[in-house]
């Protein structure tokens, strides 16, 4: 079954912020594409980061149903062996291309950790940021966030890997920090969506427990984002490169919309967003 996104907790001491009210209102979740103009990126990298690329493929991405384009500068390979880049690098990165895709229509996320490359791009006309660190990294990017009054997307990250930790409790105690660090610096909750971060600071069996077990986060009254695509724990069970994780990617993402996720982020547009549709209109002749 397609669990509709739950927003009942959250709703009913906070307006949704109407970006996300306007993505989570439907019977199947919203589908973030993803766009890295990047040289490093584990999956795509240096396939768009020439400006006329990247625009292609975004425009491409919303014309096979993109409901969000997420757009990153800095590769944050989930794996290790990203090339760190200085927030003037990403910046310029993103300049000659950032306004274009934002004309294209749809709501644009920014994928970064520095709170300086995210004031650039919401300034810009981005409407979302996206935080691989939880707003736990740059001290300044839950006062960005609060000043925006803008969506923040916080993912669950780990420095390191620990295959003997519970992943679960450790991701509930990481959003804990996380929403204390927001509500002091004035986030309103209703502004937040957590993401269980799969392949990031995890085991290949730990990002699955994520997603088994993705709707024990539904307790935050918080929406749900996961980005399952491509990642590696698809490969430890049917061995595979990140080009040939298709199948795996969306059997991954069906998963996390029975088990509540409101978004799916995935470099596959066309076939994530028919998957999700058909399986929610199955569900509806039940």
């Amino acid at each position: 079954m397609i669990a509709p996104p739950s927003r009942a907790a959250f709703a009913a001491t906070e307006a949704v912020h109407p970006v996300l009210q306007a993505l989570l209102c439907r019977p199947y979740p919203a589908v973030m594409g993803v766009l890295n103009i990047t040289p490093d990126s584990f999956s795509d990298g240096g396939r768009f980061i020439a400006p006329d690329h990247a625009l292609a493929q975004a425009r491409r991405m919303v014309e096979d149903g993109a409901d969000i384009i997420d757009i990153g500068a800095e590769s944050t390979r989930p794996y290790g062996g990203a090339q760190p880049v200085s927030a003037e690098q990403e910046i310029e990165r993103l300049r000659p291309v950032l306004a274009d895709i934002i004309a294209l229509g749809v709501p644009v996320s920014i994928d970064s950790m520095k709170a300086s490359v995210a004031a650039f791009a919401l300034a810009s006309g981005a409407l979302i940021a996206n935080d691989v660190w939880g707003l736990q990294r740059d001290p300044d990017m839950a006062t960005l966030a609060a000043e925006r009054n803008c969506p923040v997307i916080a993912m669950h990250n780990r420095d390191h890997v620990d295959p003997a930790i519970d992943i679960m409790a450790d991701m509930s105690a990481f959003f804990v920090r996380t929403l204390d660090i927001a509500s002091r610096a004035g986030v309103p909750s209703a502004n937040i969506v957590l993401d269980p971060g799969i392949g990031f600071g995890k085991t290949p069996a730990q990002s699955m427990t994520a997603l088994a077990r993705l709707d024990d986060l539904r307790s935050f009254g918080l929406p749900l984002l996961v980005g399952a695509s491509r990642k590696r724990f698809i490969s430890s069970v049917v061995p595979s490169e990140p080009q040939q994780r298709l199948g795996g990617s969306i059997a991954a993402h069906l998963i996390a919309a029975q088990r509540g996720a409101g978004i799916i982020r995935t470099h596959d547009v066309a076939e994530t967003t028919q998957a999700l549709r058909v399986a929610a209109a199955i569900e509806e002749q039940r």
